[in-house]
């Protein structure tokens, strides 16, 4: 399904471009609230959180004033983790949520993601509809000036958030005698973080906790896993928690110093909860999960299927099965027990709940032997490139040498102005190989 505005994850692209800037916000503040207004409640409400960029405080002023426009009543939050928002949608009954973040990605990027009333991230028909109504002309989508929406300011997100969080395990649960690093990315997660973890008697290291409007991601959080390992080598910390920019997805570094990705949690989790008969059906990955998870699942008897990449089709597909876990390999992690989205501070609490009794981290996520694989990101002007007829043949090319013993996938970041070309086999050399014919072809 073609979509205009939105990607596999929401809305999102570079500041004051064609979509994300002031005047868009606003036609989809209005649009967004115009399609679920039409919910058969009292009051028609909706609530915005956001991460750190400093982009942020101009285009929320303009969703408020769409959302308004349209007859929404609007709770604003500020910072808060994008499953916050996505929980405290829920338990505030509101028609929907929007999570104002680019995630991972830079500063100078942004966008939004949209939950409807039971916390959920909308499907690709909800979207379209919304689409139609952005392109609508203005004046058709605007409520009568007496029903225009009100705008309050909540300070209690946060606090909400970890509450709601630490509700989902026993009361006695603690972590007194762990030195935790945390490192927030400066975004999303640099109150809730470091107050959680404390809250529960750690004792906490944190970084990326200093936000500015233009460091969030930058080299802190985890896409830059270097930062949290030096620092659990320097604190000799008993685990380090790697947050991205709106606190979705997670990556671990464990006592020794290992970087634990995605796949490597989730095998962990899987193999808990299928002991503790926790495990509902099996586990969804995506397209780029690591095919050692693949085989590892089949060696212990869990099932195994792939969903599209983004943790929006890998929650449908779990849905679909009805299966209580899944996630990438990127660190976004759905714990369907508790949980309808990403959340790196539940999957961090659930995987310190595993090691209470004096597990070591390096052992917990000892599961499974990795397959060799190399993902290479390649900037490109136009991603509509991928479709042209000499990559086209590069990619047969590769696939043809491979042969068998590996796998290839190329395809379109659905979130930046990227190619991403992964491949892989046991056999490093011929997969550096494949890679670069394929790389060398886009560049």
């Amino acid at each position: 399904m073609t979509k205009k505005y939105f990607g596999t994850d929401g809305i999102r692209g570079s500041v004051n471009s064609k979509n994300i800037n002031g005047s868009m916000f606003f036609k989809f503040g209005l649009a967004s609230g115009t399609y679920f207004k039409t919910q058969k409640k009292k009051k028609q409400i909706a609530i915005i959180a956001k991460d750190t960029r400093l982009s942020g405080y101009n285009l929320e002023p303009a969703l408020v004033s769409g959302l308004t426009s349209a007859g929404m009543h609007v709770y604003t939050l500020g910072p808060l983790p994008t499953n916050g928002l996505a929980m405290l949608t829920k338990t505030m009954k509101a028609n929907m949520g929007i999570m104002i973040t680019a995630s991972h990605n830079p500063y100078y990027d942004n966008g939004l993601k949209l939950f409807g009333p039971d916390g959920l991230k909308l499907s690709d028909k909800i979207e379209k509809k919304i689409e139609g109504l952005i392109d609508r002309k203005i004046e058709d989508n605007l409520s009568q000036p007496k029903e225009l929406g009100r705008v309050k300011r909540l300070e209690s997100g946060n606090k909400d958030y970890i509450e709601i969080l630490k509700k989902n395990f026993p009361k006695e649960f603690n972590l007194r005698g762990l030195r935790i690093v945390i490192d927030c990315a400066n975004g999303a997660g640099y109150k809730a973080g470091p107050e959680l973890l404390k809250s529960l008697g750690a004792k906490v290291i944190a970084v990326g906790i200093k936000p500015n409007g233009i460091n969030i991601n930058k080299k802190c959080g985890s896409t830059y896993p270097n930062k949290i390992k030096s620092v659990v080598k320097k604190y000799k910390a008993h685990i380090g928690i790697s947050l991205d920019g709106d606190a979705d997805r997670i990556i671990i570094c464990d006592e020794i110093g290992n970087i634990i990705d995605g796949d490597q949690i989730i095998a962990a989790l899987a193999v808990r909860w299928k002991r503790k008969k926790m495990l509902r059906g099996g586990v969804i990955g995506t397209l780029m999960s690591n095919y050692g998870l693949e085989k590892f699942f089949n060696s212990e008897n869990i099932k195994f299927i792939r969903a599209n990449v983004g943790d929006r089709y890998v929650k449908e597909k779990m849905q679909k099965n009805n299966f209580n876990l899944g996630g990438e390999q990127s660190g976004h992690i759905i714990l369907g027990k508790f949980a309808t989205t990403g959340d790196g501070l539940l999957v961090a609490l659930e995987v310190l709940f595993s090691l209470r009794k004096g597990n070591k981290a390096s052992n917990f996520f000892n599961t499974f032997k990795k397959i060799p694989q190399i993902l290479e990101n390649i900037e490109v002007k136009n991603k509509n490139i991928i479709n042209n007829m000499e990559i086209k043949n590069s990619i047969k090319k590769a696939e043809k040498l491979m042969n068998g013993h590996g796998r290839i996938l190329v395809r379109k970041s659905g979130t930046e102005s990227k190619i991403r070309v992964m491949g892989e086999s046991e056999n490093k050399a011929l997969l550096q190989e494949c890679i670069s014919i394929i790389s060398k072809k886009i560049k």
